[in-house]
């Protein structure tokens, strides 16, 4: 199974995400959209696993999330992994307190602590929107056009989810395995 972490992105934010997705579809740029039904930003990924896994790693992430509390983040702005002259992910970024990198620091922690890598990278908060076909660009001047579209939208993260990442005919569904109510 295949298992990550993260935070459903919901209400206003999630609109404003689906609008602008609305939007990114009906152009011809090379890129594979993400489904509306997954948006969540991802805080940490523990990849192919194994069933006997699931109780330790479910126990890690109970841990990382007591006395959280819910979260205050906000839909902020467009941006592309690794850079702007080689995309190949498309984002929509999350302003955040540092409580949400508290919380990061400490799944990647307990993460470590069970056997799996950190990151390595510097966090940053995002909501995956797309991703460019391999050999591909966007087009120029396509980042700063699409930001125009996106409205900084506040909201509240009330929860933490374990999800297993099933691949589908019409690309990866994520199923909740452990979710936890961020309350201090």
């Amino acid at each position: 199974m295949r298992l990550f972490v993260g935070i459903p992105i919901v209400d206003d934010a999630r609109r404003e995400i689906i609008a602008l997705l609305g939007h990114l579809r009906a152009t011809d740029w090379p890129v594979r959209w993400v489904n509306d039904e997954g948006l969540h930003l991802t805080l940490k990924f523990f990849g192919e696993v194994t069933p006997e896994r699931l109780d330790v790693i479910e126990e890690a992430v109970r841990f990382a999330g007591q006395g959280t509390g819910a979260l205050d983040l906000r839909l902020d702005d467009l941006g592309v992994f690794p850079s702007t002259t080689r995309p190949r992910v498309l984002w929509a970024g999350i302003g955040a307190p540092p409580g949400l990198e508290l919380l990061y620091d400490r799944l990647e922690r307990g993460g470590e602590a069970i056997g799996f890598a950190p990151e390595g990278a510097p966090f940053r908060p995002h909501v995956t929107l797309g991703r460019v076909r391999e050999g591909h660009r966007l087009p120029r001047g396509a980042l700063e056009e699409a930001g125009r579209g996106l409205t900084p939208v506040p909201f509240r993260a009330a929860h933490l989810l374990l999800y297993e990442s099933v691949q589908t005919m019409l690309g990866p569904r994520y199923v909740a395995r452990l979710t936890l109510e961020l309350s201090a």
